[in-house]
């Protein structure tokens, strides 16, 4: 579903990400792990077409970025680590402005996909509260509706749970396992315990290139005491 080849980014004189290469398949929940500054979110807003890349390529569900860029925007689902949206507006107008653009034309099917992610994300009792008004936490569960509203099937998520209480992560962490039998889905974190949670494999990237490539169990084997964060903090730090 996602092929991404030979990745390069520059800032400048910076090599913020420096030849990443990985393949997402349908099913894989892919945990994306690394220092602040590692390329992480770079790495996905070239994924999503969000800033275009300096060498190197990424295609998704067979469409490529640089050839038809609309065409994997269609395809993807995503949540940049800031969760941006209309402060002023409404979480029920906001997803259905969404829903809208992506391409839910007609009234009664626009208002019927937006009431059932808001089902989904459990965002019942905010649906006609002001966004700028919300917690943290419900800003970051509208900015996952909105991700999610097409059901597309490529999910690319940077930091899906930040900000929000054990509860509430617990409940996207349960949304996103339950939707991986039929996407490919890309998830940043900081939160370790998120990878042994639901991913099926984890990168580890590092100054903007990728150290590790392999499912959780082996990963965890690196180390001697077992512990996820022990291995990351070994691998980081070479």
């Amino acid at each position: 579903m996602v092929e991404v080849k030979n990745l390069v980014k520059h800032y400048g004189p910076i090599r913020a990400v420096d030849g990443v290469t990985f393949t997402v398949k349908r099913g894989d929940i892919l945990g994306f792990l690394g220092p602040n500054g590692a390329g992480k979110s770079t790495t996905m807003k070239m994924i999503t077409g969000f800033i275009t890349p300096t060498e190197g390529t990424a295609v998704v569900d067979g469409f490529d970025v640089h050839e038809a860029p609309l065409e994997v925007k269609r395809r993807i689902g995503y949540l940049p680590e800031s969760s941006p949206s209309y402060p002023e507006m409404t979480v029920l107008e906001f997803l259905g402005f969404i829903a809208e653009v992506r391409g839910f034309a007609a009234r009664d099917g626009r208002l019927k996909r937006v009431d059932d992610v808001i089902q989904l994300c459990r965002l019942e009792e905010v649906r006609h509260q002001v966004i700028e008004t919300l917690s943290k936490g419900y800003k970051q569960r509208v900015g996952f509706a909105q991700a999610v509203i097409h059901d597309p099937p490529v999910l690319v998520l940077d930091e899906p749970t930040d900000g929000l209480d054990p509860n509430q992560k617990h409940e996207v962490r349960r949304i996103i396992a339950g939707m991986a039998e039929k996407k490919a889905i890309i998830l940043s974190t900081h939160i370790l315990e998120e990878v042994e949670a639901i991913c099926n494999r984890v990168i580890i990237i590092a100054r903007g290139r990728v150290l590790v490539d392999e499912t959780p169990e082996k990963f965890r084997a690196r180390g001697d005491t077992g512990r996820l964060d022990d291995v990351f903090r070994k691998l980081t730090a070479e």
